[in-house]
């Protein structure tokens, strides 16, 4: 697993403890109190750095490479999914999926944006940056979900919708506004999760939500740190600054109202322990799902929520 740069001394620890480990199995040794002890102090300094990162940290944890992913948590939470594809007007996109299958006992429309893990999965995923066609896709099965009266279940991680001159010519703006749109439109529950980067209109597209969940160390904002630092400071060195002024975090923007609940991860990050990180996600998607499927009013309930939002602005 790769060390963050603010983890240096939790690295050296864990290093020490594999030396350990080998040198016991190649010699019979039994040294595994030493190994206890060590164990336990890389937990301990490592619980320390976790509960006072900065937002640029949690900006790094955010995009850690092994952190899980969409498809990690769709295939967990939903076996029987069948995967939809195409806008119906220029083509596919693969870095924002989407499509139907059953999450807690209910038919669901569930989409997300992917990554990838490694260079060509990345590649394939366009580094989870979607095009236009993207957008409509998702718009397309927004529609489908209010037709046939399925809830939606969205997954945000994404640096911000793809910048390059063919999504724009293809009407880029446009697709995510409409997107945004139809999130406000349908008469269904929308649940979105940001589960790693909530980068600008990339992220709001999906994320115009009757509830808006975000996981511990992920981030949210209108633009990242780098693109923040070079339009307000000229230059890449105030990231850590930039970062600091979003007010991008999860505990800042449940403060500020913009999110409704932080979903807790394991120490030291979502990466360390993916199976826990997908668990807690599943466990409050299903509860908010049930919530939600009680109100009756459901389009009303996200448009006050937004209304209050703009009034609190």
């Amino acid at each position: 697993m790769r060390f963050l740069d603010f983890e240096k001394s939790v690295a050296e620890l864990e290093g020490k403890i594999e030396e350990l480990r080998q040198l016991s199995s190649s010699k019979d040794l039994n040294i595994a109190s030493e190994i206890n002890k060590l164990q336990a102090k890389s937990q301990k300094i490592l619980a320390k750095i976790y509960s006072s990162l900065t937002p640029w940290q949690k900006v790094q944890v955010a995009r850690h490479e092994n952190r899980p992913q969409f498809l990690d948590y769709l295939h967990a939470m939903s076996p029987d999914f069948e995967l939809l594809a195409g806008d119906r007007l220029f083509g596919d996109d693969h870095a924002l999926l989407g499509g139907v299958g059953h999450f807690a006992g209910h038919a669901v429309i569930i989409l997300g944006q992917q990554k990838g893990h490694d260079t060509e999965s990345r590649l394939k995923h366009n580094f989870g940056m979607p095009m236009p066609e993207g957008y409509r896709k998702a718009r397309r099965l927004l529609e489908l979900a209010d037709k046939f009266r399925l809830p939606v279940i969205s997954f945000v991680n994404t640096s911000g919708a793809y910048p390059g001159i063919e999504s724009e010519a293809r009407g880029q703006s446009q697709a995510i506004a409409s997107c945004i749109q139809a999130c406000l439109r349908v008469n269904v529950p929308i649940i979105s999760v940001i589960i790693g980067e909530g980068g600008s209109g990339g992220a709001v597209a999906i994320a115009a939500a009757n509830r808006v969940l975000m996981l511990q160390h992920s981030v949210y904002s209108v633009i990242s740190p780098e693109g923040c630092a070079s339009i307000l400071w000229k230059t890449a060195a105030a990231n850590e600054l930039a970062a600091a002024s979003q007010k991008l975090t999860a505990q800042d923007l449940i403060e500020l109202g913009v999110i409704d609940k932080i979903i807790p991860e394991p120490l030291g990050g979502a990466h360390r322990d993916k199976n826990l990180t997908i668990k807690n996600v599943i466990d409050v998607l299903s509860a908010e799902l049930d919530d939600l499927l009680r109100i009756e009013a459901i389009r009303e309930d996200r448009t006050a929520k937004f209304t209050q939002l703009w009034h609190r602005t």
